[in-house]
């Protein structure tokens, strides 16, 4: 049964152990940096927007990832729980996860996008290393992405691509990474 569960286990310790050093960190920089205010401009209000849609954008492409891992279809459903398959098939849901496997690629480019602008509106100091750590994921993202669709990339980086760009533990640190970065901000 634990051989089962190992992927799906795998990642709750690593979700666990990055949660407790955010934490850690999070209360050293709230006790020692002073308070990051908030941007009180257009392009700061633009910005909060771009924010809340990116933010969307990232619950569409990982919700993506649930549903797969739900059902047991996929490579990452057959990596985390080898042995797992869920015998719905219900019509409805097929169509939903054809439809977010078709469109991954196209909001992945515009969540990337609209992230970025998000932060560059915003104006986030970079000295938090939770700020740079969720440019850089999101950047890391955008790349490997990029060469799984390019039709020019070489088959070895395009195997190299799809490991790194189908892990999981990514979207669950730009996640923790952005919600502790978001808790630092002065309302």
């Amino acid at each position: 049964m634990i051989m089962k569960q190992s992927g799906l286990l795998r990642i709750f310790i690593f979700t666990c152990t990055i949660l407790l050093i955010s934490i850690g960190y999070f209360i050293y920089v709230y006790n020692t940096y002073p308070a990051i205010q908030e941007n009180e401009s257009v392009l700061g209000e633009i910005g909060e927007g771009l924010g809340e849609l990116g933010l969307w954008g990232l619950v569409f492409i990982y919700g993506r990832t649930c549903l797969k891992i739900l059902l047991g279809k996929g490579k990452i459903a057959k990596r985390l729980v080898p042995d797992y398959s869920l015998d719905i098939n219900i019509t409805i849901i097929n169509k939903l996860l054809h439809y977010l496997n078709k469109t991954h690629i196209y909001v992945g480019i515009t969540t990337i996008a609209v992230i970025l602008l998000h932060i560059t509106f915003m104006g986030i100091p970079m000295d938090i290393l939770f700020f740079p750590a969720v440019l850089a994921l999101v950047i890391w993202q955008g790349l490997f992405g990029l060469f799984l669709t390019w039709r020019y990339s070489p088959t070895q980086l395009k195997k190299l691509s799809y490991l790194v760009h189908a892990q999981l533990i990514t979207g669950i640190m730009i996640g923790i990474f952005a919600y502790f970065g978001h808790l630092l901000i002065d309302d």
